[in-house]
């Protein structure tokens, strides 16, 4: 095992290879002579006091010592002529999914609502500028799912479930930068992230695997609770032994044909609120204590959460120098969300703020039983888009405005293609979720010197933090009740990122491999 440094270092010379080396070097005891080689493990910012610094761990190889690399090297099989796997949904759980199926030698059908990544922007962009709405292809469906467009923030605290240097090693395989390795907090960007999935489903075709675009998931048939047929666009029938449900928290439909069919589900705990943004020079100003952005400095970020009357109000998926973009999947509703760049280097830093929702809101939608929180969710999508004006626009209120009950005049500029327009957003959201949002964002004022200014905007609604509903399955990762049916990751209620719904996505792989030796 390498010993491992930890060093404090200047910005300016967080990239400057033999300082850092050499300064390892002095608190480690060791000679140049005792060391074969080195690399920096883990690079973080440390900004709790003036003067900033940056955090290192080097991890020294002495001689004799074998050298691991944090790179693992992941070997694919050719599973053309192998026993299937359907997998439904090509986001981060079904692609890894796929990947994992074709290292276990088995071989992996996916299929997706929506487009391959190329064609998903041409319907990106006519919702941005046209308020046209795709319920099939938009920032949720289609190749790489929600993941593609959320700038590929890969921090997660799922450590225990799985391999996270492994689903890393897999995003650098396929083109990612290598330093995603070495980040306390790594991101891809979201211009970087279509060529990373599309290199993916090439390796997944090269090996044999199947991909299936523009097929939707519209029917199960099932024989003494036994999966044995998937129904494709209403039409199609496929046999099938293991599916593999990756279809994403968003995928309404899918929860809506389980309850219809009588597959159990449940209703899951979620949050719901507001998406926020300042100037990224205001939150670089706040968090590096006046020293501005500098080239040596990433782009500041934050990590806010206060309990308000017993539930937790809290930041969510902050995309410092991002863009906030519109991710309904239905007609008749609006959604925000928010991504960053590879160089995030926009003018605007977001990040969702939510609260945990009581159920004494979800309550009043209690006849639609596990899907009471889903309606929820839907009629403030519904109630915020009719204040939007019916089209893409979000209804928008300056911060400070938001937490006084006041009328915004006027609207800063903000990074929202669509556009905004001026609303009481104290009183479009139902009240214990405002008046909770107007308290937290008082206590996190104090906290962050700056952050309560009227240059801060908020549009609603932040939606869709997690799912609303959970698909219980088995230690084992089958359902239930359903044999031959594996619910997977973040539309299952097992995960809450990229990272996480890869690892599920591995995990569910790993239960089938086994499910099969033990037979």
């Amino acid at each position: 095992m390498p010993k491992i440094i930890q060093v404090s270092v200047p910005p300016e010379k967080s990239f400057e290879e033999e300082y850092i080396f050499h300064l390892a070097l002095s608190k480690s005891g060791l000679y140049e002579s005792d060391v074969k080689d080195w690399y920096i493990k883990k690079r973080s910012v440390d900004a709790r006091k003036r003067p900033v610094k940056i955090q290192l761990a080097v991890a020294l190889f002495e001689k004799g010592e074998e050298i691991v690399s944090p790179l693992q090297d992941i070997v694919f099989k050719n599973v053309a002529n192998a026993e299937a796997v359907h997998i439904i949904g090509a986001g981060p759980a079904g692609m890894f999914a796929a990947l994992a199926c074709i290292e276990h030698g088995l071989k992996p059908i996916v299929f997706e609502r929506g487009k391959d990544v190329k064609s998903r922007r041409r319907d990106l962009a006519k919702l941005n500028k046209e308020h046209v709405l795709n319920p099939e292809s938009n920032y949720c469906f289609g190749e790489g799912g929600a993941g593609t467009y959320s700038d590929g923030k890969l921090y997660t605290r799922s450590t225990k479930r799985g391999d996270v240097n492994k689903v890393l090693s897999i995003l650098v395989q396929h083109g990612a930068d290598p330093e995603i390795m070495v980040d306390a907090h790594p991101h891809i960007g979201t211009n970087k992230l279509p060529s990373i999935i599309t290199a993916i489903r090439e390796t997944i075709l090269n090996y044999g695997g199947e991909f299936n675009f523009e097929h939707k998931l519209t029917d199960l048939e099932m024989d003494k609770g036994v999966l044995q047929r998937l129904e494709i666009n209403n039409s199609k029938k496929i046999e099938v032994n293991e599916v593999v449900l990756a279809t994403g928290h968003s995928a309404r439909d899918i929860f809506e044909l389980l309850h219809r069919k009588e597959i159990k589900i449940e209703y899951k705990p979620f949050s719901l609120g507001v998406r926020i943004e300042h100037p990224q020079e205001l939150i670089n100003s706040i968090q590096y204590h006046g020293e501005r952005s500098s080239e040596y400095l990433p782009q500041a970020s934050y990590s806010l959460v206060h309990q308000v009357d017993g539930k937790g109000v809290y930041s969510f998926c902050m995309c410092p120098g991002g863009i906030i973009a519109p991710c309904a999947t239905e007609p008749g509703s609006v959604v925000s969300n928010g991504w960053s760049p590879s160089k995030r280097n926009n003018p605007y830093a977001n990040s969702g703020m939510v609260v945990e929702v009581d159920d004494e809101l979800t309550d009043a939608y209690a006849s639609f039983g596990p899907l009471r929180g889903l309606k929820f969710q839907e009629e403030v999508e519904k109630t915020c888009w009719e204040a939007g004006g019916k089209t893409q626009a979000l209804p928008a209120q300056r911060l400070l405005d938001f937490i006084h009950g006041k009328d915004s005049k006027d609207l800063p500029k903000c990074s929202y293609i669509p556009g905004v327009k001026p609303a009481r957003i104290d009183e479009l959201l139902p009240k214990q979720i405002a008046h909770r949002l107007q308290k937290g964002f008082m206590e996190f004022g104090k906290k962050l010197n700056g952050f309560l200014t009227n240059e801060a905007l908020i549009v609603a609604p932040e939606s869709r933090t997690s799912s609303p509903v959970r698909i219980p399955r088995t230690p084992t990762l089958e359902h239930e009740e359903v044999k031959n049916l594996y619910p997977c990751a973040e539309g299952a209620g097992y995960a809450g990122g990229i990272m996480s719904a890869a690892i599920d996505g591995m995990r569910v792989i790993a239960a089938i491999k086994q499910k099969k030796e033990d037979l």
